[in-house]
């Protein structure tokens, strides 16, 4: 499984999130400022003050490559600056998965106002300086999340749980002509309104839901393959046709150990006799079936259930 990497400015919550989020997901935690720290033998004001702030970012990027090079599974919280260079940004993505916590500047003053070791905002106008540096990067966080979450207004629970919950929905050949396929058999609704239903319960269950569909069998094993380093919590996989006899399907959700629920439309039991049959049910925890559409939801909840007991 992949790192989870935390950006955004000073103060909008990357150790403290970081903290708890390790603590929720059982992994190790790790701060890049408090390793340069240590290796440097001295405080980052410090560094700031006798080296310079070049010397410093040098140092984010020697330990972004130090981090990128073993082990992965951990929780990382990163520098405020850390995303500006551009070598950075790339060393971020192969590090694991992105989360920009975004916050407004005076969410951010208001938390680092009393803060006298931030070098950059010792002057006689903070809450300027904040917003000056802020617009300067929002573009470099941007571009290197994965994932974007506000802090503003939010608890550190709420912000923890918004991140530790991603859920890839896999659907297989045809499932994008629903609304036009044997609707006797599938329905009248058609594949946005799947989407849309789905997009409605990650908001309702405050989790990050990720729908992908392909009707070609290599297409699905990559992404299945993908999802093993792209910090998804659990799968939900329609297979499609490919339910029946895709051995090789089987075996990319056996690679991956994470919860994984396999959802049909109909009620597979009382079809034609090989639609009876699912080999890659035997790599997932559950199977749902007969529950038209609401069958998807009730698969999101059966693996959100599944991740929260892991």
């Amino acid at each position: 499984m992949s790192n989870i990497v935390l950006i955004g400015f000073m103060g909008c919550g990357k150790t403290t999130v970081g903290i708890r989020l390790s603590y929720a997901m059982r992994r190790a935690f790790l701060d890049t400022d408090k390793l340069i720290e240590k290796e440097q033998e001295k405080e980052i004001s410090r560094i700031f003050a006798q080296e310079g702030e070049e010397k410093f970012r040098q140092l984010e990027t020697e330990m972004l490559e130090k981090l990128a090079g073993t082990e992965q599974d951990r929780i990382i919280a990163t520098g405020g600056g850390t995303p500006v260079r551009k070598e950075n940004r790339s060393l971020l993505k192969k590090l694991g998965q992105v989360v920009y916590l975004e916050a407004k500047p005076e969410t951010v003053y208001e938390r680092v106002k009393e803060d006298t070791k931030r070098p950059l905002l010792q002057c006689e106008r903070p809450l300027e300086r904040i917003r000056e540096l802020m617009e300067v990067r929002e573009e470099a966080y941007r571009e290197a999340a994965d994932m974007v979450i506000s802090v503003d207004g939010k608890d550190f629970e709420t912000i923890v749980k918004e991140i530790k919950m991603k859920i890839l929905v896999i659907n297989g050949p045809n499932i994008n002509f629903l609304g036009i396929r044997e609707k006797t058999v599938y329905g009248t609704q058609d594949y946005d309104a799947l989407l849309h239903m789905i997009a409605q319960k990650g908001e309702e269950r405050s989790c990050q839901i990720e729908v992908f569909q392909s009707n070609h069998e290599g297409a699905i094993i990559d992404r299945i393959q993908d999802a093993y380093r792209d910090g998804t919590e659990g799968i939900v996989i329609n297979p499609g046709a490919y339910t029946h006899y895709s051995y090789a399907i089987l075996d990319a959700l056996s690679s991956v150990p994470m919860p994984k629920v396999e959802i049909h439309i109909s009620d597979i039991t009382k079809r034609e006799e090989f639609r009876r049959v699912s080999v890659t049910k035997a790599a997932c925890q559950k199977q749902i079936y007969g529950h038209g559409l609401n069958g998807y939801l009730m698969a999101i909840d059966e693996v959100c259930a599944l991740i929260e007991k892991k």
